[in-house]
């Protein structure tokens, strides 16, 4: 099989595509292995469909599906255009339903699925949080000093509320954001649905205008705008390497 890894803002894919659709939660335990594999956060398969121009299988690191990640909808369009898959713009499947793509160079753009409160502002371990589905669940707390960041907070605020977690700072660039998430069960260098729910929760408090710049631990740029009641996300890929196994 051949397979391509890509980057997008830091966050690492394995993606391929086949005209079979089946289980392959042990192809991305093997592939995503950083030691043994090729090593990456998520594995991707691209599938017929009758529905849009193809469908993706999602897997985490560890097996587990994933209905959306916003980072692998910018790659995987990327990839998609370049194999001859879709056209520069182009709508694919996903378990968070259709998604739009547009891509122009190594810039993607991404429309996201519409997001979805799935719980009002709260206290907890002495700070405030808010839970969003903007693909996949996504606590929010907005800090003073993004050094705050703790890990095994995270990972009880994950298991207790079953999402990702999002520690995020508003600066007069933009917002500056760090993430754990699940599937991963630690850091990654960026979270696309993840930016998206911290840019709705500083937005809805008017710390941001409708469109920001965003930037994940990996300090890349990206954009969040909200136009019309949309949400869309932009910001460059880049093909690492592909490899035949």
């Amino acid at each position: 099989m051949t397979y391509t890894k890509y980057s997008a803002s830091g966050n690492d894919f394995v993606i391929f595509h086949t005209f079979k659709e089946e289980d392959f939660s042990s192809d991305a335990v093997k592939l995503c292995n950083r030691t043994e594999g090729i090593g990456a956060d998520g594995f991707v398969a691209l599938v017929p469909s009758s529905e849009a121009d193809f469908k993706w299988l999602f897997y985490n690191s560890d097996g587990s599906h994933a209905a959306m990640c916003g980072n692998a909808t910018r790659a995987v369009a990327h990839y998609a255009y370049n194999n001859g898959l879709a056209s520069p713009s182009m709508k694919f499947l996903t378990e968070a339903g259709l998604i739009e793509s547009a891509v122009d160079g190594n810039i993607v753009e991404t429309q996201m699925t519409e997001p979805v409160l799935i719980k009002e502002t709260f206290e907890q371990e002495g700070l405030t949080w808010y839970l969003i589905d903007t693909g996949v669940p996504h606590l929010v707390t907005l800090v003073d000093d993004l050094n705050s960041y703790d890990h095994d907070l995270c990972a009880k605020m994950r298991y207790e509320h079953n999402a990702n977690v999002n520690f995020a700072k508003v600066e007069e660039n933009g917002i500056k954001v760090r993430t754990y998430e699940r599937g991963v069960e630690g850091e990654t260098l960026a979270c696309g649905t993840g930016m998206v729910a911290c840019f709705l929760r500083a937005n809805e408090l008017g710390l941001v205008e409708n469109s920001s710049l965003l930037y994940p631990k990996s300090n890349e740029e990206l954009t969040v705008s909200k136009i019309g009641g949309k949400l869309y996300f932009k910001g460059a890929v880049k093909k690492v390497f592909t490899a035949t196994i």
